[in-house]
């Protein structure tokens, strides 16, 4: 009798809210349509947060930003509410249990990366824009809660890590496919293809840096005799098809960080002796001090500019006489260096660049694309950005975290216990070396779609570590 009840009940709810809800839409309202997913999402968000952040994995890379002009906040749909709760719940649960396990709390890039998250904190206190800098440090907090310390449970199963690959890779995949289709029907011109990539992406540089960053990953998988033949064609077709996409971003920043990727391969792969590597580091940078007069003269003879065809296009990278772009980005490491010299041990202030910088540029260095205001986005580098808004002990935490991370990657790849995990370590350490290069040239952990995959990957190596190979170590 209870269970009839029951049902008539359902039956009863759910005619009264498709009733109302067709009266609703016949009068251009339609939010009480997405009632049904809100309260899907509230459960996923309290009773299975593991399901509810693969799902956003996948959403990420399909997500757009959405602008809303009258109170001048953006935010990325349907991702960044629901990786707020993510940490609201997070904190929640920290408070109510108390207890974190104290491996992961000890492992040094877990140590760097509470130290730099409270050293954004102090300087967002000592900020001149105190609103903004609290603004950009809670939302890197979001990123870093939902994604790094709540994902590293997460990936306490291989299987998982293995997910978050697949469903971001398949998201990213149709953005290719769409993205791609577009630029084909304007003839695969190059400023048409910075446009082709909206809404999901804001520009190309963007859309390359997260290609990269995950590309390796799947081109490391076609290796593992682990999976099916059929995920490993998959694999190879992903990197493939990224590998296409990057090529058509026209993003020499994303191609460069390629090749850096290609030599971590090549040094891990081969197991090339650090003695070697120590030598030729020296080797390199001595020849950059002694011959540093006739570098930069070489450099001022190229006036290769930027270019629709690829080889003339990379062969711009270097051209530091004509070239807007890379003009504009120096213009921009000035400025940041010269904002740093007033404010060298606090800076200015977590995410105020973009804000203040238009006083510290210096006429000579003005280019076609540079404006007086100061209004057309970042330093354009993960590290010259916190030196002059966090200051030098900002920049230096984000090259230890960096470092750590790396040396974290060399050594599972070195010591994973089976040869599934030593390969997932060796694409997920390539895939983060694309970024740590790129991150000299661009940054774009302001932004979901770099976040996500970042900080989890991140998590996955921490998570192996503690969780593998520690344990096999202590046998």
């Amino acid at each position: 009798m209870l269970k009839t009840n029951r049902l008539h009940l359902l039956y009863l709810g759910s005619a009264v809210f498709t009733a109302l809800n067709i009266v609703l839409i016949v009068h251009d309202f339609y939010w009480l349509s997405a009632l049904p997913l809100a309260l899907a999402l509230l459960l996923m968000l309290f009773f299975s947060l593991d399901k509810l952040l693969l799902l956003l994995v996948f959403l990420t890379p399909l997500s757009v930003k959405y602008r809303h002009e009258s109170l001048g906040f953006t935010i990325d749909l349907p991702v960044e509410p629901l990786i707020v709760g993510v940490m609201l719940l997070f904190f929640l649960k920290l408070a109510y249990e108390r207890r974190y396990d104290m491996r992961l709390l000890r492992h040094p890039v877990t140590i760097l990366l509470i130290i730099q998250l409270l050293w954004m904190l102090i300087t967002a206190v000592s900020s001149e824009m105190p609103l903004v800098s609290f603004k950009y440090f809670v939302s890197r907090l979001w990123y870093v809660t939902a994604f790094y310390f709540a994902g590293i449970y997460l990936f306490r199963e291989v299987r998982n890590m293995k997910r978050f690959f697949w469903l971001f890779g398949t998201a990213l995949a149709l953005v290719v496919v769409v993205s791609t289709f577009r630029h084909y029907t304007v003839g695969f011109e190059r400023m048409m293809g910075y446009w082709a990539v909206r809404p999901f992406f804001n520009d190309h540089t963007h859309y390359g840096a997260v290609l990269a960053l995950v590309a390796p990953f799947f081109a490391v998988m076609t290796f593992n005799r682990a999976d099916t033949v059929l995920r490993r064609r998959l694999s190879l077709g992903f990197f493939l098809l990224f590998g296409l996409g990057i090529l058509l971003s026209y993003s020499r920043a994303s191609w460069v960080s390629l090749m850096f990727a290609a030599a971590g391969f090549a040094i891990l792969v081969f197991r090339l002796k650090f003695r070697y590597l120590l030598a030729g580091m020296i080797l390199v940078l001595g020849s950059l001090f002694l011959f540093q007069t006739e570098i930069v003269m070489h450099l001022e003879r190229n006036q290769q500019e930027s270019s629709g065809d690829f080889s003339e296009h990379l062969r711009s990278v270097s051209n530091i006489t004509s070239d807007a772009s890379n003009l504009e980005r120096i213009n921009r490491w000035r400025s940041a260096y010269r904002m740093a010299q007033e404010r060298p041990v606090l800076g200015w202030g977590p995410g105020t660049y973009q804000f203040l910088y238009a006083p510290f540029q210096r006429s000579e260095y003005y280019t076609i694309i540079t404006t007086h205001f100061g209004d057309l986005g970042n330093a354009h580098s993960e590290y010259i950005g916190p030196l002059a808004e966090s200051g030098l002990p900002g920049m230096l935490l984000m090259l230890a975290l960096s470092l750590a991370v790396i040396a974290t990657g060399v050594k599972l790849y070195k010591r994973a216990p089976t040869r599934q995990m030593r390969l997932l370590a060796l694409g997920i350490t390539l895939g983060l070396i694309t970024y740590f290069s790129h991150g000299f040239l661009n940054n774009f952990l302001d932004t979901d779609k770099a976040s996500v995959p970042f900080w989890g990957m991140i998590a996955m190596l921490v998570a192996m570590d503690v969780f593998f190979t520690s344990r096999t170590e202590g046998k």
